[in-house]
């Protein structure tokens, strides 16, 4: 399931994105420790975090330029 990111301003979006990598890094200690209900959501959650990172890229390409 994608998530729709591109209506987000961009402080939203590194809020998000940064939202997104303590919830992975607490995924990546719960792993290690065995207590996971679901393994696929490491990658989810990878994904999500490189959408932002592009959308987020995008947005400084775009303000340099203009």
């Amino acid at each position: 399931m994608k998530n729709s990111f591109k209506n987000l301003t961009f402080p939203e979006l590194k809020v998000k994105r940064e939202e997104l990598n303590k919830k992975y890094m607490e995924f990546r200690f719960q792993s290690v420790i065995g207590h996971v209900d679901n393994p696929l959501q490491k990658r989810t959650l990878r994904r999500q975090i490189a959408r932002l990172n592009t959308l987020i890229r995008q947005h400084e390409l775009t303000s340099k330029v203009e």
